[in-house]
């Protein structure tokens, strides 16, 4: 089954890139310096920041359903990033290298299903068991660990 994973769009964070420490502060942001590799996922690009790069931790709704599942958690934005990962049947590196965990949801929020995986055949394997129950709307795939969120994952077809 073909499957689309998808990071954020740049859009609602461009307005915070290069403000300054207090003008981030105000937006309960804080700019972090890349110092190693990996360690930095950026949630637009799907990759991890390379040293001397910088980001925003935020605070980033992710599942913003009107249910007992919705949810918020600190994420990665580099400064700067512009192009959303976007790809069918690709899993990005950053997921690759990383426990995650994946989580299934209806079309109303719901979580149908919940798994761990860790690396490129486990995370599509559970996918395709994901998608093969027809309830499934949408996955959504978070670091295992620190639970930040780290993409969406969705139907090709």
């Amino acid at each position: 089954m073909d499957f689309r994973i998808h990071g954020l769009s740049a859009t609602p964070f461009t307005q915070y890139y290069g403000l300054s420490r207090s003008a981030l502060a105000a937006h309960n942001i804080i700019r972090y310096h890349c110092d190693q590799h990996p360690g930095f996922p950026d949630r637009i690009e799907l990759r991890d920041a390379l040293p001397g790069e910088t980001l925003l931790l935020l605070n980033h709704v992710c599942q913003p359903a009107q249910t007992p599942y919705r949810a918020s958690h600190a994420i990665f934005v580099r400064e700067g990033a512009t192009r959303t990962w976007d790809r069918i049947n690709t899993i990005p590196p950053v997921m690759k290298n990383r426990i995650m965990s994946l989580r299934a949801f209806d079309s109303n929020g719901m979580m149908l299903d919940a798994d761990i995986a860790e690396g490129e055949t486990e995370i599509r394997k559970i996918i395709n068991r994901f998608f093969n129950q027809e309830l499934v709307n949408t996955i959504h795939a978070h670091n295992a660990k620190q639970g930040c969120f780290a993409a969406c994952i969705e139907r090709a077809d």
